[in-house]
């Protein structure tokens, strides 16, 4: 599946993944190749109610081991709102300048929430 837009990214995700029901935070990657298709899903880590820690390690490893030109972060916020916290613009912004080093582009970071979701990309944050 080809993913072009954040809409496409959203559906993707919500189709492959449960991350919209979790009760936890759950922070994931779309692994992509060169033509934008899914190659792999990967849960990288699961938190608690409001948290997740994330190290870009974790986060690249897979992306690796597939061959990712690019990959998209998603995670969920279990309340329901999808505001961006500090925390999740700070942790994209350093995915990002990894990403960068290794070649591999963070092309968005989606927040589910309850049958919605925002864009960084969009919100222009990253």
């Amino acid at each position: 599946e080809k993913v072009g837009s954040p809409d496409q990214a959203y559906k993707a995700i919500t189709a492959i993944t449960s991350v919209e029901e979790e009760a936890q935070e759950v922070f994931g990657i779309l692994i992509l190749n060169t033509k934008n298709k899914i190659v792999a899903v990967h849960e990288i880590s699961r938190g608690t109610l409001n948290s997740s820690i994330v190290h870009p390690r974790e986060v690249f490893k897979p992306a690796i081991l597939h061959n990712a030109a690019a990959i998209i972060c998603f995670h969920n916020h279990p309340s329901g709102d999808t505001e961006p916290s500090r925390d999740d613009i700070e942790i994209t912004n350093r995915l990002i300048e990894a990403g960068k080093i290794m070649g591999i582009e963070i092309l968005d970071h989606i927040i589910v929430g309850d049958e919605e979701y925002v864009s960084l990309k969009e919100r222009g944050v990253m």
